[in-house]
C-alpha cells in the first residue's frame, strides 16, 4: 500500500564540479542502518559512496545500494558510484541516482572531516569518477 507524503525541498548545491558532464544510473537506495535526523526523516545524503548491498549493482540492477565508505580504515571496497541527490528512505527503500561517471567536488561529500579520505578511497575503485577540490 502506498503512502503519500508531501515534502518541500530546497535546492542545495549539487555534488558535481561540472554539471553538464556526467552519467548516472537509476538505483534503489536501501534504508537499513540509516538513522533518523531531528525531524524524524531518514535521509541518505548526496555524495554518499555507494555499492550493491550483497552483490554488484552494475551486474544486478535490482540490487539495493548502501554506503561503502568505512572511515576507520579509509576504504571504499565494493563502491560502484556516488549518490547524485539526497534520498529520503524514511518509509523504506527508495529510488535514487548513482553517478558512475563525472567530476565530484570533494567538499560536497557528506563525510565531514573524512571527505578527503573518502574521495581518495573511492577514487581507487571508481576510475570513471574524478574527485576535485
Amino acid at each position: 500500500m502506498s503512502k503519500f507524503v508531501e515534502t518541500e525541498y530546497g535546492s542545495g548545491k549539487g555534488i558535481l564540479k561540472f554539471p553538464d558532464h556526467y552519467v548516472a544510473l537509476a538505483v534503489m537506495v536501501d534504508d537499513d542502518g540509516i538513522q533518523a535526523n531531528e525531524d524524524g526523516k531518514k535521509i541518505v545524503p548526496k555524495g554518499t559512496v555507494v555499492g550493491g548491498k550483497t552483490k554488484a549493482v552494475l551486474d544486478n540492477l535490482g540490487e539495493p545500494v548502501v554506503d561503502k565508505f568505512v572511515a576507520a580504515d579509509a576504504s571504499a571496497e565494493g563502491a560502484e558510484g556516488v549518490l547524485l541527490n539526497d534520498v529520503d528512505v524514511t518509509h523504506g527503500a527508495k529510488e535514487g541516482a548513482m553517478l558512475i561517471h563525472g567530476f565530484v567536488a570533494v567538499d560536497k561529500l557528506p563525510y565531514g572531516d573524512d571527505n578527503a579520505d573518502a574521495a581518495e578511497a573511492a577514487a581507487e575503485v571508481l576510475p570513471m569518477i574524478k574527485f576535485i577540490k
